[in-house]
């Protein structure tokens, strides 16, 4: 019998249920192109494997978010809580409309009935994990083997790496014959500077291959911290100078997403409208926002509407 009770991971927070409103208006048709949605575990278990116990978080949260925020549309990312089992990630979906699309986790041995399932109700890429506190070892063999089997779909491979393991990954990320998404800019240490040798590895390698990039998770980043409670709105200015590069020197390559509900934060929650207000201080011209926050995105997850 399958146990639905699932008890939270202690000392990880709730996400934010009050967000503000955000002072930056973003523009129409913008996407949200990276979030979650988590169970309810009641309803969509999560996997036995897990390394962590999430916060439930509906579709239904995540569309009220969507609709606080001013977004138009979603891209809702598979969490490794939920592992293959895809089936909060579908139900979101097709709860949505069409104003949704999905990024997967699949296993080698998955059928080409279920991966063209997963294509007609709005899947368009599979995610792995190579960060080394969510995963027993880094999934290199599974991932060859799947991208060989999504490339005829037009699907790409999402990567969550961390900046200290790209030097060991990175011939073997640019053999794939996928476009690749990068989560969280690689998860650079912005203690270090933007114009450095790791940062500038990172770049060199998105310039060099199909990589696309997610100027996303400045609370995962930042060493300063959010904001201080006084009304200041621009928040996460340590991380300014590593996302604002991507932007300027791959404007037509990089993403943007809230990451909501923000899973595995211990330190702080950040306030969704906060995040927001972040967009104009790393994509600084009109033209810039417009291509990180509806065109990129489009071409990407719904290249029937894109211009």
């Amino acid at each position: 019998m399958t146990d639905r009770t699932f008890t939270v991971t202690p000392g990880w927070l709730d996400w934010y249920h009050g967000p503000s409103e955000p002072g930056f208006a973003l523009p129409p048709g913008a996407v949200d192109a990276h979030c979650h949605v988590f169970g309810p575990g009641a309803e969509f278990p999560y996997a036995p494997e897990r390394k962590y116990t999430p916060v439930d978080a509906s579709k239904h949260d995540l569309f009220a978010l969507r609709d606080h925020l001013g977004f138009d549309r979603n891209v809702i990312v598979q969490a490794t809580c939920h592992g293959a089992d895809n089936g909060a990630l579908v139900d979101a979906l097709l709860t949505a409309g069409g104003r949704a699309r999905g990024v997967a986790t699949v296993r080698p041995d998955v059928g080409d009935g279920e991966l063209r399932r997963l294509h007609e109700v709005g899947v368009r890429g599979v995610r792995f994990t190579f960060v080394k506190r969510l995963v027993d070892a880094a999934p290199t063999e599974a991932l060859e083997t799947i991208a060989r089997r999504i490339a005829p779909l037009g699907w790409h491979v999402v990567l969550y790496f961390e900046a200290a393991d790209l030097p060991g990954l990175e011939t073997f990320f640019a053999s794939l014959p996928v476009p690749l998404v990068i989560d969280h800019m690689g998860r650079p240490d912005v203690t270090r500077s933007p114009a450095g040798p790791e940062f500038a590895r990172f770049l060199r390698f998105v310039e060099a291959n199909d990589v696309w990039v997610k100027v996303s998770c400045p609370e995962r980043l930042t060493v300063s911290g959010p904001p201080a409670l006084d009304g200041e709105r621009h928040a996460y200015r340590d991380v300014v100078p590593f996302a604002r590069k991507v932007v300027e020197e791959f404007t037509d390559r990089a993403l943007w997403g809230t990451d909501w509900p923000h899973p595995n934060l211990k330190d702080h929650m950040p306030d969704d409208g906060l995040l927001v207000d972040h967009i104009p201080h790393v994509a600084t011209t009109p033209a810039r926002r417009q291509a990180l926050l509806v065109d990129n995105p489009l071409r990407l997850y719904w290249p029937e509407d894109a211009r």
